[in-house]
Order: C-alpha cells, then sequence, then structure tokens
C-alpha cells in the first residue's frame, strides 16, 4: 500500500502525518491487532474508535489547539489511545513519568500543561497542589464511551506534535514537531524494513524517546506492538512476552540485552550452558535494536552468537532532539575482521535523512527533516571505511590540577583484560586533597550467574601490570572497585553520579580490600576494635550519668539474687547500645552509602538505625520510674519512644530488603571478594 499525502480528518486537508499513516491502517485492516497489553488486545478499528471518544472529550473539555496535554499513566495501553486522541484534537501530546513521581513532578513544572491525564493513583502522586486541571481516566470512562466514535472536527494542527524528554536525573522537555516524528519514523521503517507482519515490542520506559516517539513504528507499519501490563518491565517478563507473543522486533538497551541472552540461554541444571537453549527460546525474533548507550564490538559479536542465526542486531545512536535517530550500525557493515573488538564502539552510518559532521571532535547530527546541526556532547571520529566511531563524552572529561584527562581511552584500554567486561574511570579527592584516579570495574554480562565472577576482575597491581606500556604512569587509575555491573541511569546509560564512594584512600603502595566499598584502600573510619573500646568508653560516660539524670532507676537493692545480676547486665548493654549509636550517628552514614540505595534512603536508614540504638537507655529509665497505672504518662512514653522504634525497625528492613531488579546484580557498595 502506498502511503503518501492524503487528507485527514482536521477540517482541511495536510500534510502527511503519523496520525494519518495510523487512521490508513485504521480504514484498511480495521481487524489486524494493533495492541496486545495481556489478556487485552485491541484491533486497529477499537484503538481508532476509543481515540476518537477521547479527543471529543478533550475538546469538550476546552483544549484549545496546539494546547499540550500531559498523559501519566502506568497502563500503556491507556497511554496509547490518549496520545492518538491528543493528535486527534490538534494538541500537543507529552509522556510523564509516572515510575518516578518526583521527576513527573518536574516534568509537569517545565510543561505548564492544558491538562494531565492520568488516574486517580498516578494523580496523587505527581499532583503538587498547583491547581493543575486533571482529567481523570477511570472517573470519566463512561462518559468518554458515550461520545461519537467517529473523528471530531478539530482545528488543524500545529507544527508541534510532541513534547519528548531526555533520559537522564533531569529530563528537558524537547519540542518534536509533526514532521520530524514522521521522517523519524519513515528512517526507522527504511532501516528496519518494518512490515505489517511484525510484532514490536520496547522495554524503555513510557516517558523515554524510544517508547514516547517508538510507538509509530508499530502502529504507522501496520504491526503489532506488545505492551507490559506493569510497567516497568523486567527481565523474566521480556523474554517471556517475546516467547509468547512471538515477537520479531525487540527494542531495548545494552543491559536489557545482555539480561535477555543471560536468562534465556540460561540451561536447567545438570546442563551445559550454550546458546542454542536462546535460539530455541525466541525463534520469532529477526531484529534486536539496542539503544540507550555505546556498545563494543565484541558486545555485539557475542549477541549474534547467542542469537539465532540470521538475526539482525542493530546498534542505535540518536537524540531525543532528532526524535530517537541519527546513526545505525551493524556488523555486517564491517568490510573486513578487525582486531581490538573490546577497544572499538562504531556508530556507523546515518539514518536515511540524517546527517553527521565533526566540529572539534564533537558529533553533531541533522535531524531526519533536515534543519540545524544538533550537537550531541559526544566526541567521535570518521574512519577510513566511512563508518563513525565512538570516542568519549565531553562531560565525562576529567579536571586534573595539571591537565583535562579523557578517560574513555583509559576505559577501553581496561576492557582488554580479559575477566573486565565494563569499565568507569573517574577521579576522587582524597583525605589529603589530592585527587586520584578510580576505576570501577564489572564483569562481561554473561558471566555475572557465577557469583565469584568478581574473582576475575584484576586488583589494582594486576591492572597497572595491563595497562603497563598502554596508558601513561599519570593516568593509570591508583584504587579499583569491582562490581557485579555499573549503575546506570533511567535512560540505560551509565551513570558516573550513582558510583559508590571509594574507601579512604591509603599512601601510593600501601594497599588492602575494604569490607565496605569492595575498593582497595582502607575501610572509612575506626575498626572493630577501636569501635567498641570507643563505644565502651562512652557507655561508661553513659552509666555514670544515669543517676544524675534519672535518680533511683538503676537502684537494684531490693531485688534478689539472681535477678539484679541480670538487670544490671542489662543496665550495662543499654549503656554500650548508646555508645555504639553516638558512634554510629557521627561515621555511619558514610559507610552506608557504599550500598549505592539513594541519598535519601540511606541517610533514613542511617537516622532510624542510630534511633535505633540510642533510645534504649532512656526509654527504660523513664519507663522504671514511671507509676504503672499513670496512663497518661504510659501512654505519652509509648508514643515517644515504643512507636518510632517500630518505625525505625521498619526503615530498616526496607533498607535491607531493597534490592535492584537484576538479581545478578551487586550492591554497589558490597565487597566482591565475600
Amino acid at each position: 500500500m502506498t502511503q503518501g499525502t492524503e487528507s485527514v480528518r482536521f477540517g482541511k486537508s495536510t500534510t502527511d502525518t503519523v496520525l494519518q499513516r495510523f487512521e490508513q491502517w485504521a480504514r484498511d485492516t480495521p481487524d489486524g491487532r494493533a495492541v496486545i497489553a495481556g489478556y487485552e488486545s485491541f484491533t486497529y478499528a477499537q484503538l481508532d474508535t476509543r481515540a476518537n471518544q477521547l479527543a471529543h472529550h478533550l475538546l469538550a473539555s476546552g483544549l484549545p489547539p496546539g494546547g499540550i496535554v500531559a498523559v501519566g499513566t502506568t497502563r500503556q495501553a491507556e497511554l496509547l489511545v490518549a496520545l492518538l486522541a491528543v493528535l486527534k484534537a490538534g494538541g500537543v501530546y507529552a509522556v510523564i513519568d509516572v515510575d518516578t513521581p518526583r521527576t513527573g513532578q518536574r516534568q509537569l513544572t517545565a510543561l505548564e500543561p492544558f491538562a494531565l491525564l492520568t488516574r486517580a493513583a498516578q494523580e496523587a502522586a505527581l499532583d503538587d497542589g498547583s491547581g493543575l486541571r486533571v482529567i481523570r481516566i477511570e472517573a470519566e470512562a463512561d462518559a468518554i464511551a458515550a461520545l461519537p466514535a467517529e473523528p471530531p472536527q478539530a482545528p488543524a494542527p500545529g507544527g508541534t506534535a510532541a513534547i519528548l524528554f531526555t533520559g537522564g536525573a533531569h529530563p528537558r522537555p524537547v519540542p518534536v514537531t509533526h514532521a520530524r516524528l514522521l521522517a523519524a519514523y519513515r528512517a526507522w521503517a527504511e532501516v528496519a524494513r518494518l512490515t505489517p507482519e511484525d510484532r514490536h515490542l520496547i522495554t524503555a520506559g513510557a516517558a523515554l524517546t524510544d517508547f514516547a516517539a517508538g510507538w509509530t513504528r508499530a502502529l504507522c507499519s501496520g504491526g503489532t506492538l506488545v505492551l507490559p501490563v506493569i510497567s516497568p518491565w523486567k527481565p523474566d517478563d521480556i523474554l517471556k512476552e517475546v516467547e509468547s507473543e512471538r515477537v520479531s522486533v525487540l527494542y531495548t538497551d545494552p543491559v536489557g540485552a545482555d539480561r535477555l541472552v543471560v536468562r534465556g540461554a540460561r540451561p536447567a541444571p545438570g546442563i551445559p550452558r550454550s546458546g542454542s537453549a536462546l535460539q530455541g527460546n525466541i525463534r520469532s525474533l529477526r531484529l534486536l535494536a539496542l539503544t540507550g548507550d555505546r556498545v563494543f564490538l565484541d558486545e555485539l559479536d557475542a549477541l549474534h552468537t547467542r542469537l539465532r542465526p540470521g538475526v539482525r542486531v542493530l546498534d542505535v545512536y540518536g537524540l531525543t532532539e532528532t526524535a530517537g535517530v541519527g546513526t545505525h550500525f551493524e556488523l555486517p557493515q564491517l568490510r573486513g575482521p578487525l582486531d581490538d573488538l573490546e577497544g572499538l564502539s562504531l556508530l556507523g552510518i546515518p539514518f536515511p535523512g540524517c546527517r553527521v559532521h565533526l566540529h572539534d571532535g564533537e558529533i553533531r547530527l541533522t535531524p531526519p527533516d533536515g534543519g540545524d546541526a544538533v550537537p550531541t556532547g559526544d566526541l567521535g571520529a570518521l574512519r577510513p571505511d566511512g563508518l563513525l566511531e565512538f570516542r568519549g563524552r565531553i562531560r565525562d572529561r576529567i579536571a586534573l590540577a595539571d591537565r583535562v584527562l579523557d578517560p574513555y581511552p583509559v576505559e577501553t584500554a581496561i576492557r582488554s583484560h580479559p575477566g573486565v567486561g565494563r569499565a568507569m574511570v573517574t577521579a576522587v579527592t582524597d583525605d589529603t586533597g589530592v585527587e586520584r584516579l578510580v576505576a570501577y570495574l564489572a564483569p562481561p554480562p554473561g558471566d555475572v550467574i557465577a557469583w565469584d565472577a568478581a574473582a576475575a576482575l584484576p586488583e589494582i597491581q594486576g591492572l597497572r601490570d595491563h595497562l603497563a606500556g598502554v596508558v601513561l604512569r599519570e593516568e593509570t587509575p591508583r584504587t579499583v572497585i569491582r562490581m557485579r555491573a555499573l549503575p546506570r541511569n533511567r535512560a540505560g546509560q551509565e551513570d558516573r553520579t550513582a558510583l559508590p564512594l571509594p574507601a579512604r584512600h591509603l599512601p601510593e603502595g600501601v594497599a588492602r580490600p575494604s569490607k565496605f566499598s569492595g575498593a582497595t584502600g582502607t575501610a572509612e573510619g575506626p575498626g572493630g576494635c577501636a569501635f567498641g573500646c570507643m563505644a565502651a568508653v562512652l557507655g561508661f560516660v553513659a552509666l555514670l550519668l544515669t543517676n544524675v539524670l534519672w535518680p533511683g532507676s538503676t537502684d537494684l537493692t531490693g531485688v534478689p539474687f539472681p535477678w539484679a545480676p541480670l538487670f544490671f547486665v542489662l543496665y550495662l548493654c543499654e549503656v554500650l547500645a548508646f555508645g555504639a549509636g553516638v558512634l554510629f550517628l557521627i561515621n555511619g552514614h558514610r559507610r552506608m552509602k557504599h550500598r549505592g540505595l539513594g541519598p535519601r534512603r540511606t541517610r533514613a536508614a542511617h537516622l532510624a538505625v542510630c534511633y535505633l540504638l540510642l533510645a534504649w537507655w532512656p526509654q527504660d529509665n523513664f519507663y522504671r520510674l514511671a507509676a504503672k497505672h499513670d496512663w497518661p504518662q504510659q501512654a505519652l512514653l509509648v508514643y515517644t519512644f515504643n512507636i518510632p522504634l517500630m518505625v525505625a525497625g521498619l526503615i530498616v528492613a526496607l533498607f535491607l530488603a531493597r534490592k535492584p531488579d537484576d538479581p545478578f546484580h551487586f550492591d554497589p557498595g558490597e565487597d566482591t571478594d565475600a
């Protein structure tokens, strides 16, 4: 079928848009399956009808031409209906991050939308009390279902179709025009050779460009979009959906691909591991598109080895400003075999309509619909074979005392060590004010199944020996932190800001493993023996102060033997716990930060542990002096001590129970030698 310029029901003829492409498929193949979400599925006609009804509702609510509608719901089937409805009503859609409400609130503040389209559960998390107009999907479902199924007579759309958000900790809004959204789809359709028989699965969060703009790849080509029932995706969910729904095109980040092939290739007990298990599990897959972060040639080669022969592995490099397109690379683009696969990350050639040029080594992308080139902040080089090579990021450069260091060449040199899968190098200021380079190492993805895989990662001396003659001595890391996986942000990129802090540095040449960080260095704060001695001293001081603060609370003259000595031991334990609590209040937070579970969660758990240790001394003394039937005082003590102790215990339990979604992932502060 020819998808040329055609008329849409905006009241007058317009240029081609992604909405027109979808509506054409809804007319030509009304019974074709458009969306699969668990046990629920929509045909193109059903999806079109629901979008028409919601578009009528938006217009009746007063949506002006070009008005922004923020959409935030965990149900991605509803999300798709909303995106189409906003376009049908002549508005601009923006997908809000509901999985991270604080990020979603910042997005809403940056947008100032006409309305927020959401559910009550998400409204409670996103609404900051600013008086934002809210359209509740479930509350108004009956009214929406009663509206006409035909498209509304909406005003002609403006230039902007969507506002997409960049990834990372501080997402930035980026307006994307109808022309750019369509051009990005066309580029993808040509490179991926999309067909109506394809079934697409996107693992990225709905608020990220891969989904917020990538839905067009399925619904504008007549294909089927497979959606999660509950977001975000987990590795087991991905593999299950790929198998059960016969997914043919999978869009994921490098970590998602690694997790998928590791789980898919994991054999039953007693069966040797091989690629055949994975090849049998996902026979339907024909294209694996990797987005989000750089991929090295050895990683691409490993994916090809584990996947069924004939599956294309496409490494995509793009920006939010270009609606997710830019360049693409796959191994057949190489003219011949290459050496040093561990140190090469190729970005390939531009998507159709895009152009790439370098300015002082920085990569700049021209969007698929033309316009000004967009600086990427990434460094690159054009190889003699015409392929673009990734050379690092400007923001990762390290300002040292006498020079600026680009860590990428050092990281690629570290990756050539056979036990290293990923590496990041950064600078940390030690206690003497000197900046020292720290290397964070993780094993190859397939090795994380083995719990002793970290043993293959080099220690500091082994790393220095490996880098000798390749990296300058002053650019060689002086500390190593070994991890099961490097932290990544919401967009799938390696996140240097989330790296755990190393233990305090010792002088050059002196090293021992730190139990808290897994680093080569000393543990922060006093050792176990010193900690116990200091706690005993503080406890003895507290014991002396007990009868000053609570006269008679420790009087045991009326208590018979052997109970009096037992109670005296209890008093000693209380004051020792108090002493330990004081020390943990001073020194514990730095140690807990190495677990890498976030500053707020860590701070709450630190204070909770301190309270659990500190509270017993005053609590028992107050209770011993309180009259048994003095109910006001008893109630005051219960709500002053007992209830907070329960809350503190719950906070600590949640902190200790918190684990990443991937069970093969080390806590960033865990000692990988243990």
